[in-house]
This record gives C-alpha cells, structure tokens and sequence, in this order.
C-alpha cells in the first residue's frame, strides 16, 4: 500500500526547468545553449560537471559561479556578466499550481508528501516557502546531504527519515535518470511530463489493491 508520495521540485513542482532556463538566459543575454556547452567544457577540464559539485554542495555558489563564468567565457569567446544569475533562475520557477492542488487533496485523503531535489544550498531560501513546509513533511535538498539523484544515498535518505519502506513510496522526476535511480533502489516511479499524465499514474499507484 502506497504510504508517501516523494516529489521533485523544480519541473514537477514548478513550471518546466528548460523554460525558467530561456527566460533566464534571455534576461542575461547569453545564449541558454551555451551553458550546456560550458558544462562540457568544465567537465573535460575537471572531470566532473560543476553544477554536480554544486548540487551536493561541495563547492559554493561563488565558486560554481566563477566556474561557470570562465567556461561560458571559454565557449563563447568574449565576456559574460552573470551578476544575479540564481536569483532570475529562482524567479522564473513559478508554481504548477495545479500540481500542488493535486497534492493537497493527497494529503487530505491521508498520503505523506516528501521532496527530494538537486539543489543549490544558497538558494534554499528563494524557494523553500512556508508554504512548500505546511504542504511536504520532508524536504530533503542535495545541497545540504552530500549527495544528490540519482545517487543511490539519496533515496535512502528520504527513506530512512520518512521511516517508511521503498515498496510504500512514489517517486516523482522529471529526469529519467533520476526516476530509473528511484527505481533501482525499489521505489514506485512515475516520469513526469506533463500533470495530467502524472497525476494519471500516481492515482493509479494510489489506488491499486495492496
């Protein structure tokens, strides 16, 4: 029997990520598809992509920023401002308000709500609400563990402070990997694309006999 429903933030519990990107970038002027190519860039030179780092907050915001800046400057040939670039980012995850209203009518029929996110430590506070906290039991945010999705030590994070087996849960993402990793550590996962389709499957999951 399904227990909790464990929710991605940004692009399931917000408007899509690549849009909030765009709108972002556009405000900056630089082009959103060079920050794929910068990341490259950084990965090649460092082995990793930073915003990885970033997300299991083993380097700041500064520092990611800077990265991020010289690789940008790198790949485009000329330099880039990216004064204020979280704080746009955040402003433009505007809330999937139907989503939300889903979840709400969840918790009234008794379900447990969780979030699990990759995150940005400095940025907990543009989104992390009162709201978000009345709504979701838990938040557990990458920036803050040490880990991030789809590393397996994540999910047992949720796990272990939801107190709750893999088999009770339902994981929600945006990313395929991320939901391939939820399922590999035996948790029910539903790929968001779109809410209807999500909502159409976690109803499904919900409600099927234990």
């Amino acid at each position: 029997m399904i227990q909790a429903i464990v929710s991605d933030f940004g692009g399931v519990l917000t408007l899509p990520l690549n849009e909030a990107f765009v709108r972002a970038h556009n405000e900056l002027g630089i082009p959103v598809d060079a920050l794929g190519r910068a990341m490259r860039h950084a990965e090649e030179r460092d082995g990793e992509r930073p915003i990885f780092r970033l997300e299991r907050g083993q380097i700041t915001e500064s520092e990611f920023m800077e990265t991020l800046q010289t690789s940008l400057e790198a790949v485009l040939g000329h330099a880039v401002d990216l004064d204020g670039y979280g704080e746009r980012l955040m402003r433009e995850l505007t809330p999937n308000e139907p989503l939300l209203e889903y979840f709400r009518g969840l918790r009234e029929r008794g379900l447990r709500l969780a979030i699990c996110t990759n995150n940005v430590r400095e940025w907990q506070h543009r989104w992390r609400t009162p709201e978000i906290d009345a709504l979701f039991e838990l938040v557990v945010d990458s920036g803050f563990e040490g880990t991030r999705k789809p590393e397996p030590e994540i999910y047992e994070i949720v796990l272990q402070r939801l107190a709750l087996p893999a088999s009770e849960c339902v994981f929600v993402d945006d990313v395929e990997i991320n939901v391939e990793g939820a399922r590999e550590v035996g948790m029910h996962a539903v790929h968001f694309r779109d809410t209807a389709q999500a909502v159409t499957e976690i109803d499904a999951l919900v409600e099927r006999p234990a």
